[in-house]
């Protein structure tokens, strides 16, 4: 890679204690068009991207139904299948897509067992590495929601069972339904809101995924002063 570090050069992380991925890894909501809805601007670039990533040794790929929606999945499945055999794709479902912009919860199992089953096909697997419940429903449960999940994973559907976007007390009620391995907050330099969870995960040795991590809300400009320092 032009002697340039990859993705291996930050080290590994254990997914579930059965898995082991390069902890830089790639998030693909961003490669559906506008307002994450519709497919990208240019399909074959985004195709080119993800491709590129795992040369650049990405073994870990995050993704989820809502993203375009459904937009994501299937041109991971295009650029990518078959798989290489160290890539762990992980996907995520508990959210409808009204539109553009437009993000809301549904939690109920009926909706999870469809999603699942809907990202199965897309992607082109018989197994989902690490699927996520995206984020608890008001409505719903969250030990409804999370007991799907773990008759999915019965059926082997999923091999492991990961949350997004809690708190504590949810991650709690979550464990006493189904193992969880992983937590998906946002966190990054400006907002450290998800500290706790991250204190928590590093406790329960459960994988914590960072969703936005390297944006900045125009309050911090470390990033961009790191990046010239090392000019990238």
């Amino acid at each position: 890679m032009n002697g340039l570090p990859t993705a291996a050069a930050a080290g590994k992380v254990d997914v579930g204690g059965d898995l082991t991925v390069n902890r830089l890894g790639y998030g693909a909501m961003r490669i559906t068009g506008p307002g994450i809805w519709g497919d990208p601007p240019d399909w074959d670039r985004a195709k080119q991207a993800v491709r590129r990533a795992v040369e650049l040794d990405v073994t870990f790929i995050d993704t989820a139904d809502s993203y375009g929606p459904e937009v994501s999945e299937r041109l991971i499945a295009e650029a990518l299948y078959p798989y290489p055999e160290e890539l762990v794709i992980a996907t995520k479902g508990g959210l409808l897509r009204p539109g553009p912009g437009q993000w809301v919860p549904d939690g109920r199992p009926e909706h999870l067992r469809r999603a699942c089953e809907g990202s199965l096909a897309r992607l082109r697997l018989d197994r989902i590495d690490l699927y996520q419940f995206h984020r608890p429903d008001p409505q719903v449960p969250i030990a409804e929601s999370i007991g799907a999940l773990a008759e999915l994973k019965d059926e082997g559907k999923i091999r492991h069972i990961g949350v997004s976007n809690v708190t504590e007390d949810q991650f709690r009620e979550a464990e006493r339904v189904a193992a969880v391995v992983s937590v998906q907050n946002r966190y990054n330099v400006a907002d450290r809101s998800s500290e706790p969870m991250l204190d928590l995960c590093d406790l329960e040795m459960v994988l914590f995924i960072p969703w936005a991590p390297i944006e900045e809300t125009g309050t911090i400009p470390a990033l961009t002063v790191a990046a010239r320092r090392r000019g990238v």
